[in-house]
């Protein structure tokens, strides 16, 4: 039986709600040598997201990297289309948006980064992922990708979020990884 992107969201959600998610242990040294593999140059910039809802917790690998070689930037939410990324240094107070989100402040400027570590809902075996039903990362990633053909997705999520297919349409991004508690997922 074929769900729509609207059951499956439902169904997963609810999952990850019910599940101790805190017993999952992701192996973070996976995904930095994964990052540093596919970039060479001095400061690599990190886009990310500030964990709410059961959502993979990031802030674990923003201390490990925090004041290394690399920038975290943050999604900046600028209009109910349009998302941006901004530095943020860990630790450093987040302000509330509209929309109930972390963000740093809006005085940074924005930044391009090198890769995006995407927060889902479910994903598929073909790095196929549904998201929070707005459209930001896909619209955002699109864009990126245009310019910067070098920027590589990759969507944290545990385990238990795999789903068979996820249907998918001409606006759907296809990340180029999925990091979870079992390992990283790739296309090859």
């Amino acid at each position: 039986m074929n769900l729509s992107k609207t059951s499956l969201r439902k169904k997963f959600l609810l999952q990850r709600k019910k599940r101790d998610v805190m017993s999952h242990k992701f192996n973070f040294n996976l995904l930095l040598k994964l990052i540093k593999k596919k970039f060479k140059k001095k400061v690599i910039n990190i886009a990310a997201y500030y964990p709410v809802d059961n959502e993979v917790n990031v802030l674990n690998f923003f201390e490990k990297i925090a004041y290394k070689k690399f920038k975290i930037l943050l999604p900046v939410i600028k209009s109910s289309k349009i998302m941006n990324f901004k530095s943020w240094i860990f630790k450093e107070p987040l302000y509330v948006n509209s929309f109930g989100i972390l963000e740093p402040k809006n005085k940074n400027r924005d930044l391009i980064p090198d890769v995006i570590l995407v927060p889902l809902v479910a994903f598929d075996s073909k790095l196929n992922r549904i998201g929070y039903g707005r459209g930001y990362y896909d619209r955002k990633l699109t864009k990126i990708k245009n310019k910067n053909t070098n920027i590589i997705s990759i969507g944290l999520a545990y385990s238990f979020q795999k789903c068979l297919s996820i249907p998918t349409n001409k606006h759907d991004f296809k990340l180029d990884y999925i990091f979870t508690d079992r390992g990283i997922i790739s296309s090859n």
